[in-house]
């Protein structure tokens, strides 16, 4: 019980740091055995929204409880916060806020990854919530800080980018100071259709952390730039895991908030290997496009190449085939399963 009060207390805490207020009820569930190859964890709440119309901050950090624990393959909601990062570590939470307030990464998961961290021994002060810039936060609903003594939240913009130019392949670019700041990064992405990469989601979403992102599009399909740009050692030794916001997704028109195509998959997905979370996102927005009767991205002319060069034998910086993802399903409220 002791855990479970502070944990609300974090939470509340980073709450109202980041912009939003939280009440929270909701307990810890079950995890899986460990799975050998790269894991996935899907987990989702048919009654996030409940009463609505946004989701409910108690049943997200739920969410986030369940995908970590069952990822994790352990009972404790702070355990794997504690494998991941130390107490003298500065941990950045990494969002993606481009969209506005209808399409960004939401502030309930962003507090209830920052609670978990303080629970697990990292300083308020020592967790920094970032973006490009300090406005794309605020407008979507995030509270810029830079106080030491709470989490902190603003944008590259506020200190800028470092001189040195950092080159892998056709990666040229210079790095936000906040990257070079950071001990650990928690990569929290929200899961898009792209009208050039086709996908967004883990990989993409290291654009928001250089100073030239614009360049990295090459003809339009960011193909090799996004793989090559997840290859340098700045982004590969520091990006810890991944917890990727499928709360609201778009399957087209993206990657700008398009109301029309938005739907509420109203799910978390985690993991550590940025290609196999890719992949597997990139069947999401298949499958929905599907179901809207809709061409799939490669007739619509934005397959995302991307995923495939990110698994080469040059880069290996994950997995996209599917034989060797091990892909949990899970839903509050169900038990588990392997896809």
């Amino acid at each position: 019980m002791t855990d479970r009060r502070e944990f609300l207390k974090e939470m509340a805490a980073s709450a109202a740091i980041l912009g939003t207020e939280t009440r929270f009820a909701l307990a810890a569930t079950e995890a899986p055995a460990v799975a050998a190859k790269s894991r996935v964890v899907i987990v989702t709440d048919p009654q996030l929204r409940v009463p609505g119309p946004g989701p409910n901050e108690q049943r997200v950090a739920a969410l986030l409880d369940r995908a970590m624990q069952t990822w994790w393959g352990t009972h404790d909601p702070v355990d794997p916060w504690k494998r991941l990062v130390r107490p003298d570590q500065v941990v950045g939470i990494k969002v993606n806020t481009i969209a506005g307030k209808g399409l960004s990464t939401h502030v309930s998961l962003a507090a209830a990854v920052c609670a978990r961290l303080q629970q697990a021994g990292i300083r308020a002060g020592d967790i920094i919530v970032w973006d490009r810039t300090s406005r794309e936060l605020r407008a979507a609903g995030y509270t810029i800080s830079t106080d030491p003594a709470r989490v902190r939240c603003f944008g590259t913009d506020a200190i800028g980018y470092e001189r040195a130019e950092a080159v892998h392949g056709s990666s040229r670019t210079r790095f936000s100071k906040i990257l070079s700041q950071c001990d650990v990064i928690i990569n929290v992405p929200i899961l898009k259709n792209h009208s050039m990469s086709g996908v967004t989601l883990a990989m993409k979403n290291m654009f928001g952390v250089i100073n030239n992102p614009g360049d990295h599009h090459g003809d339009g399909s960011c193909d090799p730039y996004i793989a090559d740009l997840n290859m340098h050692p700045e982004i590969r030794s520091k990006v810890r895991f991944v917890v990727g916001d499928l709360i609201t997704s778009i399957y087209n028109g993206g990657p700008g908030f398009r109301p029309e195509y938005t739907w509420n998959y109203n799910g978390l997905m985690v993991g550590e290997d940025p290609v196999a979370l890719d992949y597997t996102g990139w069947q999401i927005i298949e499958r929905k496009r599907a179901e809207m009767k809709m061409n799939t991205l490669e007739q619509a002319g934005i397959p995302p190449r991307y995923i495939a060069t990110a698994a080469d034998a040059a880069h290996r910086l994950g997995t996209n085939h599917p034989s060797r993802i091990d892909l949990i399903r899970t839903s509050l409220g169900r038990g588990e399963e392997h896809a």
